[in-house]
């Protein structure tokens, strides 16, 4: 008696094999399971997670150790998910609920897909492209820094902050090419998403669990795309494109959020396409390895944080270092050697692959320009003892050529609306300088407090070979005469 109840449900949800949320636009499908800024009942979110832990237990078992590619893993876990979504229907109607209706399996064969191969619940936010950070601050407090700078708030991405760490643990966990643990013995997450996102989480060391996930909008950018959005001057963006070309090092540093990662893809696009390039990431975040029609040859090594408890060497199982990528790295014949973000000991990493003299970029996060060369000294004593503050400034004011600060802010003006600029204030020339400090600084561009534009002020002599890679001095000039001091400003700010 039960069948007949239910296979009109089934059958009007069948389509040359496949369901209909097997045939939705994922992203169109996704947002529909969430009401942004208010609480989500279109889908009932315990039995996600139900059907979540027992299509990935199915999964595994079919799988076995088996190696098989993403789309393989997809179709197989659409098909395990409408058997389950058949047997639960079936059990519903058995047990004397009405039969599901059609638009009900659809979000949630969509919700379950999304939890078990996406980001579930944060999903519809990631797919939002008018969003650019997703906070979260326990799993009932969601906040959306949006991409003019307002911030609003956001739908629960779980029922409890047990439920959102465990979520946590599984998508940290079900990588096969680098799988990343979050436990109480692993308390904070580092992990790249598929589109270009980074997911940043803590927990079990803070009041509740808290995530961050960083949108980056700008990819295939370019120098002329900043000066377009006012980031930058053409002066400024003629100097480093010059630099790039020339193999000058450069490290950009800012604030959180300011557009250092944009900036160094801008800078990358200036590299020729017949150069072979390595980059080197703690997570991937600059994917120059996925833009092969701008660079074609592009090796990207990303580090691995291994498991367990550490060896004697004091390493742990399986954990694979930027030095190490580094290391290897002198055997695959680069032209470029690119270390991306500089948080810690990586600053040794950047110094090797700029001695290395291929021209090499970083970011960093640092307060002002002159602030960043201290930032990285200190980051290279974190490596041990064995790195004096005298050999950190030694090396790094004799491998560092420029840096390039950026600012951000935001303004809301008397309707509410809010408005965001991002630009670089600073760039200066560093080389190695006389005792105490040990390193000297120009100013080649600068912007007084309150200022958006960074004007030209000085133009050394060590860096005249610019002129032969493309760089405009005369425009530099001209551009000085507009308004900018015209100070030489060596050793200090």
């Amino acid at each position: 008696m039960t069948m007949p109840a239910l296979a009109p449900a089934l059958d009007s949800l069948t389509v040359a094999g496949e369901t209909d949320w097997q045939r939705l636009d994922p992203r169109r499908a996704a947002v529909t399971t969430a009401t942004p800024g208010g609480a989500d009942h279109s889908v009932e979110w315990s039995l996600v997670a139900r059907l979540r832990a027992q299509a990935s237990e199915r999964l595994s078992r079919r799988l076995g150790h088996d190696r098989v590619d993403a789309g393989e893993q997809h179709s197989l876990g659409r098909a395990i998910i409408a058997d389950l979504l058949s047997e639960s229907a079936a059990q519903a109607v058995a047990s004397g609920q009405r039969p599901w209706e059609r638009d009900f399996q659809s979000r949630l064969g969509q919700a379950v897909f999304d939890a078990l191969f996406r980001l579930g619940r944060l999903q519809p936010l990631v797919d939002d492209d008018t969003i650019e950070n997703i906070i979260v601050t326990g799993c009932d407090n969601v906040w959306l820094e949006r991409c003019d700078g307002s911030l609003t708030r956001g739908p629960a991405v779980a029922q409890t902050d047990a439920e959102l760490i465990d979520f946590l643990s599984f998508i940290a966990s079900r990588s096969e090419v680098n799988a990343r643990s979050f436990s109480e013995a692993e308390p904070r997450l580092h992990l790249r998403l598929d589109g270009g996102a980074r997911l940043a989480a803590v927990a079990w060391v803070t009041p509740r669990p808290s995530v961050v996930i960083r949108r980056h909008r700008l990819h295939e950018v370019t120098l002329d795309d900043l000066v377009a959005r006012e980031t930058l001057t053409p002066a400024a963006a003629s100097l480093l494109a010059a630099a790039v070309r020339a193999r000058r090092s450069i490290v950009v540093a800012g604030s959180q959020g300011a557009g250092k990662t944009t900036l160094i893809r801008a800078l990358c696009a200036e590299i020729p396409p017949d150069e072979a390039i390595g980059t080197f990431e703690t997570e991937y975040e600059l994917h120059l390895h996925e833009m092969t029609d701008r660079h074609p040859i592009v090796h990207a090594w990303e580090a691995r944080p291994g498991s367990g408890e550490r060896e004697a060497d004091g390493r742990r199982a399986g954990e694979f270092t930027l030095d190490d990528a580094l290391y290897d790295s002198f055997r695959f014949n680069l032209s470029r050697q690119i270390v991306g973000e500089v948080r810690g000991a990586e600053v040794l990493a950047m110094v090797k692959a700029m001695q290395s003299g291929s021209g090499s970029l970083s970011t960093t996060h640092a307060d002002s320009a002159e602030g960043t060369i201290q930032k990285l000294i200190t980051c290279a004593m974190e490596a041990g003892p064995h790195v004096t503050v005298d050999y950190a400034t030694r090396v790094i004011a004799d491998t560092i050529d420029l840096v390039v600060f950026v600012e951000r802010a935001a303004t809301t003006a008397s309707d509410g609306t809010t408005q965001r600029f991002r630009w670089v204030s600073q760039i200066l020339a560093v080389t190695p300088g006389e005792l105490p400090r040990g390193y000297a600084v120009t100013r080649l561009f600068w912007a007084d407090p309150g200022e958006r534009v960074a004007r030209p002020v000085t133009f050394p002599d060590h860096l005249g070979d610019l002129t032969a890679h493309g760089f405009d001095l005369a425009a530099y000039r001209a551009e000085n005469r507009l308004g900018a001091p015209a100070l030489s400003i060596v050793g200090r700010t």
